[in-house]
């Protein structure tokens, strides 16, 4: 079985968080609770793209309130 969180040729989805965090997340598979569909489905590489050019500061978000 091969792992589907690095398959070249699948088709994936970008996740966002709260705190803004990205994720690449197999379409495939359901996103996990807290996290929504910023971009995709969309190949590996287009993907990547997309977070390399939408998440500039790697920093979470702060907590609002804390």
């Amino acid at each position: 079985m091969t792992n589907p969180f690095e398959d070249a040729d699948g088709t994936y989805l970008v996740l966002t968080n709260d705190s803004n965090q990205h994720s690449l997340w197999p379409a495939r598979l359901a996103p996990p609770m807290g996290w929504t569909v910023a971009h995709g489905a969309a190949g590996y590489q287009a993907c990547l793209d997309y977070v390399e050019e939408h998440w500039r500061d790697l920093r979470p978000v702060p907590a609002v309130g804390k």
